[in-house]
């Protein structure tokens, strides 16, 4: 076991931590997870004004402060519907401009400058402008995948350039602020000259404007993220990479987050269309039912661990209780230890991976409701789970099913290490006995010490 498991570290260590190390430092995943964290709260208050204007009663129901908050929603939705429209329907919006910003650091660039340019290239490939009017339908879920590329494109361009000097100069007596708008004119120039036929081009081809034909292409892909496979794949990297060291989360999501926001755009449409809701796999599903108390599904150890006989474990439990309701179990994590720690390494792994089939399985099957609004990773599981799912009842029995099968799978596996602490402890404890009977003169002054 020991071999096999030095082994298994070396791979990690050897292979996979540096492979991993430059895909969490990559400048366009990390740039892409930075606009998907700015846009956040804007996508977290829509998502929450959703939840208000379709609350989860039944329309049958006899009570009357439900039919009258159904009848108010009926009568004034539209009116209700603007901040959700302002927010979550325009997403691509902030996310361009956070990707923009964040990729216009790595290139010494002015980051709200570049950031305008992203939303300027997104703005004219994705919003046709007919009898007066801009369509924003791609503003929301469907125009993601475009505003990704786009948003580097146009930053990619803008650094060309600058790096090649090809740019409007001014003489230095000229305003820094007056200087930057002149040298941001060429790469505009730029990107309408190369986007913009671009766009008409595949339109006059097949129909279809810039975003269509991605998400055309990207169908597939976008089918197989909403798989139990997608699920488990996705699990899997992340709990491995975080064994490691390495702070999978970030990579996964940095990942997956375009993908989680094209379903959870597609389940909202849904939802105010009175339609079945499609999508499984989104971030409510990943923070609720797969990371409760942070990556590991850690809150059920910390539990566990505030009861140990080992007085090691027993603070590591008192000091990660707190954090862990909300999703921070770095005290677990480094703590306990869990980081290498070969001990813990399948429940670690296979924990979220057992509950990602219990969930999926359970809500393929209609026993769950599937999510339909973005909520804050902090907050805590049985809550989060169920605002996700629109505040039903049942997300909050899955996620505390979830905990307990944690528990079950966490509990052997912290017996055997309790028990090497303890007999640890008791080494310890039998040394220093040892050191103070040969030295009575040490211990007697410890113990004034001590007094």
């Amino acid at each position: 076991m020991g071999t096999h498991f030095d082994r298994l570290s070396h791979l990690i260590e050897d292979k996979i931590t540096p492979i991993a190390g430059a895909v969490g430092q990559q400048k366009y995943i990390t740039s892409i997870r930075d606009g998907f964290i700015a846009a956040l709260p804007f996508m977290i208050v829509g998502s929450f004004m959703l939840v208000f204007i379709f609350p989860p009663f039944s329309e049958n129901s006899s009570l009357g402060f439900v039919q009258a908050w159904l009848a108010f929603s009926a009568k004034h939705r539209e009116t209700l519907m603007l901040p959700f429209h302002l927010s979550m329907g325009i997403m691509t919006l902030f996310i361009c401009v956070g990707i923009g910003s964040s990729l216009a650091r790595h290139y010494k660039l002015d980051p709200i400058t570049t950031g305008l340019l992203a939303l300027m290239s997104f703005l004219l490939v994705a919003a046709p402008y007919k009898d007066g009017q801009i369509s924003t339908q791609y503003f929301a879920g469907q125009g993601i995948f475009t505003a990704l590329i786009v948003s580097i494109y146009a930053t990619e361009v803008y650094a060309f350039l600058k790096r090649h000097h090809i740019t409007v100069r001014l003489p230095p007596q000229v305003p820094t602020g007056v200087a930057r708008s002149f040298e941001i004119l060429i790469p505009v120039l730029v990107i309408i000259f190369t986007l913009y036929p671009l766009n008409l081009f595949i339109e006059h081809e097949t129909g279809m404007i810039l975003p269509e034909a991605v998400m055309a292409l990207l169908k597939p892909l976008v089918s197989a993220s909403d798989s139990l496979p997608a699920v488990l794949l996705s699990v899997f990297i992340c709990q491995v990479l975080w064994f490691a060291g390495i702070h999978g989360a970030l990579i996964v999501t940095g990942i997956m987050n375009p993908f989680w926001m094209a379903n959870l755009s597609a389940n909202q449409v849904a939802l105010a269309a009175g339609q079945a809701i499609p999508h499984i796999y989104t971030q409510g599903f990943w923070d609720h039912y797969l990371l409760i108390g942070g990556v590991g599904s850690t809150l059920p150890l910390a539990i566990l661990l505030i009861r140990s006989k080992a007085i090691h474990l027993r603070s590591i439990g008192r000091m990660g209780i707190v954090p862990g309701i909300f999703n921070i179990n770095e005290p677990i994590l480094f703590g306990a230890p869990i980081i290498m720690n070969p001990l813990f390494f399948l429940p670690f792994v296979f924990v979220p991976m057992i509950n990602a089939v219990f969930a999926y399985a359970a809500t393929y099957w209609g026993l769950l409701p599937r999510v339909v609004s973005l909520t804050a990773w902090t907050t805590p599981g049985p809550i989060g789970a169920s605002w996700a799912a629109n505040w039903a009842i049942t997300p909050v029995f899955m996620c505390l099913f979830c905990m307990f099968t944690a528990s079950l799978m966490y509990l052997p596996f912290l017996k055997v290490y309790e028990k090497q602490l303890l007999a640890e402890e008791a080494k310890k404890a039998a040394e220093q006995a040892a050191l103070a009977d040969a030295d009575p003169a040490l211990d007697k002054h410890e113990t004034a010490f001590n007094h």
